[in-house]
C-alpha cells in the first residue's frame, strides 16, 4: 500500500516541485521583510552661519551633498559625511574634517540644561573656532531626537576601523555584517540675500532751555553659529528687554512737565549688531551726523549701550577711555557702583569690541553696560544662548538698578528718594513677556534685515516702542560695491537619511547567490541518478519482506 504512495512520491519528485524550491526558499530567507520606514528617515536640518564680512568670507560655503554616513573614529575620506554629537567633537577634529571630509553633521545636545559648565565651554569655544575662517564642505546642524539618537549608536557601533579589528578577517565580517547610513541634502546653491538693517529710535524731550540729549541704546538681533537657532536670550534679547522697559519708565516721569528731567533720552534699537560689526549703528551715526540738520545728536552727554545684561545680577562698564572724574560718566557710573573695565578701540581689528565704540569713534562720550567681563567671552554667540528663569530674575534687578542709577544722574538725586517708590518700579510681567517673546525666535540678521521693517521683530518692537513715544524707523542701504557684509541662503534644508549596507556587503552576498546557484544547479542535474539508486534500495528492502 504505502510503496504504491511512494510511487506517487515519485511522481511528484520528476516534476517541478523540488526545483522551485531550492531556488525560491533562499530567496524568501535573503529577502526578509523590511519596513521601508524604518529604512528611510527625514530631518529639518539648519546650515551653518555664512557670510562675508568687509569682503572677507566665513563659514560654510557649500549647501548639497550624497555621502555615506560615519562616525568620528571610522571616517576617512572626503566620500564619507561626519555624524556626531557636537559636545564629542574637539577643535583639532573639526580642522581635520574641514580639510579632508565631504560633510559634516552635528546633533545638538538634547537639553542643554543638563550639560556640564566644561561642555558648555567646550561648545562655545568650538562655535568660535568653527566661524572663523571659511569651510568648504557642507557643515548642517540638527535638533536631537530618539531617531538620530539611534543613528548615532548604530553608526559609533557598526563600523570597526582596522585598528580595533585582529585579524583581516575580522575586520571583513565587521564591515559586512555593519549597518550603514546615506545621507543626502539637496538645497539650492547659496545665494546673496537682499539685506537691509535697521535702526528703531525715539525722542522724550527734556526741559525747555536744554540741549543735552542722554542716548540709551542696545541692538535687538542675534548672532550664532547657526543662524535659524539663534535666539540669543541674553545677547542681546536682554538689552532690547532693557531699552523697552526703561522708555516705559522714563515716560512716564516725561509725561509731567513738573517731574520732567532737564536733558532729552534718546532710545535707540539697531540690527546688524555684533556679528556684523555693529554697522546698522553706524549707517544711523552717519546719517544724523552728516545730515544738515543734525540737531537729533546736538549736545550728547553719553551714550549708554546695554549688552547681554542678564547672565549675572552684576554689571560692568565698558569703557574705550576712563570717565573723567566730574563727568556724566563718571556720574553714572558711581550712582550704579559698578567696576570699570578700560579698552582702547584698535581699528584693525575686524569686529568692535562693544557696541559704545561706534560711538567712541564719532567723539561722543559712550559706554557699554554688560554682565559679561570680557568682549572675548564665547557666550556672545552661541547656540546655548536660552532664556532660564535665574536669567530672567537677573535682568529685573540689572533694570532697576540701571533705572535707579539714570534717575539719579538725571535729576541729580542723591540717596533714597519718594520717587524711587513707585515710579521707577519695573514691570516684571512686561519684561517677562518681551524677554519670552525674543528668545522664541531666530533673529539672526538673515531673517530680521531681509524681511520688511514693519513685520517679524522689528515691527513689534516699533509697536511695542511707539507707546512709549514717537518712533522713526530709518532703513539703511549697503554699498553694492563695496559692502560691509553679505549675508547667503538657505538656512536651513531637509536632510534624508537611507539605511544602507555596504558596498562590499553586496560583494559578498553577490558570491554566495553565485555558489548557491552553482550548487543547486548540479543538485538538480544529479537528482534523477540519486533518486533511481534512492528508490533501488527501497524496492529491494520491500521484495525481502
Amino acid at each position: 500500500m504505502w510503496l504504491d504512495e511512494a510511487d506517487g512520491l515519485t511522481e511528484i519528485f520528476r516534476g517541478y516541485l523540488p526545483y522551485y524550491l531550492l531556488v525560491a526558499l533562499p530567496i524568501f530567507i535573503i529577502m526578509s521583510p523590511v519596513n521601508p520606514v524604518a529604512a528611510s528617515h527625514e530631518f529639518s536640518v539648519y546650515r551653518m552661519q555664512q557670510y562675508d564680512l568687509h569682503t572677507i568670507p566665513h563659514g560654510c560655503r557649500s549647501a548639497s551633498f550624497n555621502l555615506e554616513g560615519r562616525s568620528l573614529t571610522s571616517w576617512s575620506t572626503s566620500r564619507h559625511c561626519v555624524v556626531a554629537r557636537i559636545q564629542d567633537i574637539s577643535i583639532e577634529q573639526f580642522l581635520e574634517i574641514r580639510n579632508k571630509a565631504g560633510a559634516l553633521l552635528l546633533v545638538l545636545p538634547k537639553n542643554d540644561t543638563v550639560l556640564s559648565v566644561e561642555e558648555k565651554e567646550h561648545i562655545q569655544l568650538l562655535e568660535m573656532a568653527m566661524v572663523q575662517d571659511e569651510i568648504s564642505a557642507p557643515v548642517y546642524f540638527a535638533e536631537w531626537s530618539p531617531a538620530f539618537e539611534d543613528i548615532l549608536r548604530d553608526l559609533q557601533h557598526s563600523f570597526i576601523t582596522d585598528d580595533k579589528s585582529g585579524t583581516a578577517l575580522e575586520a571583513m565580517l565587521n564591515t559586512v555584517s555593519s549597518n550603514g547610513y546615506q545621507i543626502v541634502v539637496s538645497a539650492p546653491v547659496p545665494a546673496k540675500l537682499d539685506s537691509k538693517p535697521v535702526t528703531l529710535h525715539g525722542k522724550l524731550i527734556g526741559r525747555s532751555g536744554s540741549a543735552q540729549t542722554i542716548i540709551i541704546s542696545a541692538h535687538y538681533d542675534s548672532s550664532g553659529l547657526v543662524p535659524e537657532l539663534s535666539v540669543g536670550a541674553d545677547s542681546n534679547a536682554s538689552g532690547a528687554v532693557a531699552v523697552l522697559e526703561l522708555a516705559r519708565i522714563f515716560s512716564r516721569l516725561y509725561a509731567s512737565p513738573a517731574v520732567r528731567g532737564a536733558p532729552s533720552l534718546l532710545f535707540v534699537l539697531s540690527s546688524a549688531g555684533h556679528a556684523l560689526n555693529y554697522v546698522a549703528t553706524k549707517k544711523w551715526l552717519e546719517e544724523q551726523l552728516d545730515s544738515t540738520d543734525a540737531s537729533l545728536l546736538q549736545d550728547v552727554s553719553f551714550a549708554m549701550c546695554l549688552d547681554s545684561i542678564s547672565s549675572s545680577p552684576s554689571l560692568t562698564m565698558h569703557v574705550s577711555k576712563p570717565p573723567k572724574a566730574g563727568g556724566a560718566a563718571h556720574s553714572l557710573q558711581t550712582k550704579l557702583g559698578a567696576p570699570v573695565t578700560h579698552k582702547k578701540i584698535n581699528l584693525a581689528d575686524e569686529l568692535l569690541a562693544w557696541p559704545h565704540e561706534r560711538f567712541s569713534i564719532r567723539r561722543m562720550t559712550a559706554f557699554t553696560l554688560s554682565s559679561l567681563q570680557s568682549h572675548k567671552e564665547p557666550a556672545r554667540s552661541t547656540v546655548l544662548d536660552t532664556p532660564s528663569e535665574p536669567a530672567l530674575h537677573n535682568l529685573v534687578s540689572n533694570i532697576a538698578s540701571t533705572a535707579r542709577a539714570l534717575a539719579s544722574h538725571v535729576y541729580n538725586l542723591t540717596g533714597d528718594a519718594a520717587l524711587y517708590d513707585d515710579a521707577l518700579n519695573v514691570d516684571e510681567a512686561s519684561v517677562r513677556h518681551w524677554y519670552k517673546y525674543l528668545s522664541s525666535q531666530s533673529r539672526a540678521p538673515q531673517t530680521i534685515t531681509t524681511a520688511a521693517p514693519s513685520a517679524g521683530v522689528t515691527g513689534a518692537l516699533e509697536r511695542a516702542l511707539s507707546r512709549y513715544l514717537d518712533v522713526t524707523v530709518s532703513v539703511h542701504a549697503v554699498d553694492k560695491r563695496e559692502p560691509e557684509y553679505t549675508l547667503y541662503s538657505p538656512t536651513r534644508a531637509v536632510l534624508y537619511v537611507y539605511s544602507v549596507k555596504p558596498a562590499v556587503f553586496d560583494l559578498i552576498l553577490t558570491l554566495a547567490i553565485i555558489a548557491y546557484l552553482t550548487v543547486v544547479y548540479f543538485a538538480i542535474q544529479l537528482f534523477p541518478r540519486f533518486y533511481e539508486e534512492y528508490a533501488k534500495v527501497v524496492t529491494g528492502k520491500a521484495k525481502v519482506h
